[in-house]
Order: C-alpha cells, then structure tokens, then sequence
C-alpha cells in the first residue's frame, strides 16, 4: 500500500454506509457524517446499490456496525470508558461518540489513517479532543504496543470494536491481537465480525463466497483468514474470553430489520457472522 493510498475495501464499506442513510429508511445506523465523509463518491452507487447483491452487503455494513456500537453502550453503562476501533477505516462513531467520558482510539494501517485525514479536512470534520489516532500495521506490531505508545490505559477495561478486519489477517495476527485484547482487566470486550469457512458452507454459498473473494483480490486485499463457528470459539477461549455470543444472519434480521416497510434484511448468503467476547 502507497503513503496516502487507503484500503478500496475501505471505501467501499464507506460509501455503503453512506448509501444507506439514503436509500433505506429508518436507516438501521443512524450516521450522518458518513454521507458528509464521503461527500459526492457514493452518489454514483446509487443505481448499483438498487441491486440485491449490493442491498444486501449494504444491509450487512449497517447491523454489523449497530451491533458494536450497541454492545460497547453496554459495556459503558458497566463502566468502560476506553474504546477501540480495530481497522477503524473511515469510521465514524468518534464523531457521533453520546458518551462524553469515553475515549475513543482509532487504530489503522498509517496510509489509511493519512488519507481519512484528508477527506475529514476537505469535510470540515475536526478531530474530536476524546479521539487518539494510532497508527499500526497489525503484521509487524502488536496491538498492545501500539496502544501503549498512544496513552492507552492498559489498567482500565475497554471494549474494541473490530469490523472487516479478520477475514484479511494471518492467523497469528489474529491470535495475537485477541491475546492481547484478552489481558485486559475484567469487564472488557471485543465485537468483530469473520467470515465462515467454505467447508461449512452450502454449495451455492460457497459459489458467492468464491465470487466476492475474487473480487477483493482483484482490488489487492485478499481472503486469508476463515474460521467455523466452532473453531472460532476455541480461539477465543484458548485466548482466555469467558463469554461468547455469535449471531448469523438470522439472528440479526431479528434483531434489527423486523417490521421494516422497505423489505430491507439480510439474505440467505450468511457468508458472515458477528462475535461479542469478554474477559
């Protein structure tokens, strides 16, 4: 990745999140900025994103989004008040943070945090006093390294939010940075979302999952990084979380797309799922 070239996966999710602020309502993520972030990019998806294919990604995008951001309400109403946003990309949340004592550390690759930098300039969006950048390569430094170097309170219980991150890591990446999330005091948590491994999927499904991995490798980020749900969390527990909760897409159309007008939920695909562990 060049200085100042962001992930295209990451603008994608972006402009996806932007999307549905206008094409669905009431959009399952209430965010504003997104659209102002993005500014003009996403109006040329707007007749792409009428598609099944890209409502449903778009669908995904949000309840993922939702559920951490409803999680780590919790994990403040217990007392948290550090959060971290894993692979923050062009996140939002620090600009729309309701918890005034809540510390907010974004952690990204260098190259993508320069060039959210630029499109928050041009937006007119200024850095929020509670909000630390770190930058950091998840391959060639630990998290709790790069944490530690940015003022990170390793004595206090925070949750991490951790979206569209693990499907692009080497496992020891990934084992690596739940360790460290798991050496937390007690009362911290982690929410992340992975994708299921081929071998636990239908034919057809794994037709779709074959088709989109292909597509993120022809931007430059390819699949590593699968997991059945049964694997996924003995990973977990090996690394020392004591409460897991998985949800498939079934589980979040309940949750967040019942009752809706517009017909908008997740479809049958369910090539993802969401995790919430804690220490």
């Amino acid at each position: 990745m060049k200085p100042g070239r962001a992930s295209k996966t990451a603008l994608r999710v972006a402009i996806r999140r932007a999307a549905h602020q206008v094409m669905d309502q009431p959009p399952v993520l209430d965010d504003p900025i997104a659209i102002r972030l993005i500014g003009p990019e996403f109006a040329r998806d707007m007749e792409r994103a009428q598609h099944k294919v890209a409502r449903d990604f778009r669908a995904f995008m949000a309840a993922r989004s939702r559920f951490v951001e409803d999680q780590l309400a919790t994990a403040v109403a217990q007392g948290v008040s550090q959060y971290v946003v894993l692979g923050a990309g062009l996140d939002t949340f620090a600009w729309r943070n309701p918890f005034p004592a809540l510390q907010v550390f974004e952690v990204d690759f260098p190259a993508t945090q320069e060039w959210k930098r630029g499109l928050l300039d041009e937006a007119s969006l200024t850095q929020p006093a509670n909000l630390t950048f770190v930058p950091l390569d998840f391959e060639h430094k630990t998290l709790a390294a790069g944490l530690a170097e940015a003022g990170f309170d390793v004595g206090k219980a925070a949750f991490f939010g951790w979206l569209g991150v693990v499907p692009y890591l080497t496992l020891a990446a990934f084992r690596a940075t739940i360790r460290d999330i798991a050496r937390m005091p007690p009362g911290s948590g982690v929410g992340f979302d992975y994708g299921l491994s081929p071998e636990v999927l239908s034919p057809i499904r794994r037709l779709a999952l074959k088709a989109l991995a292909e597509r993120v490798a022809s931007a430059g980020e390819p699949f590593k990084l699968f997991f059945a749900p049964a694997d996924l969390e003995r990973e977990l527990r090996d690394a020392g979380f004591t409460r897991i909760r998985q949800l498939d897409s079934k589980h979040l159309n309940a949750l967040y797309f019942t009752g809706r007008t517009d017909g908008l939920k997740l479809s049958d695909a369910g090539l993802g799922m969401l995790v919430t562990a804690w220490v």
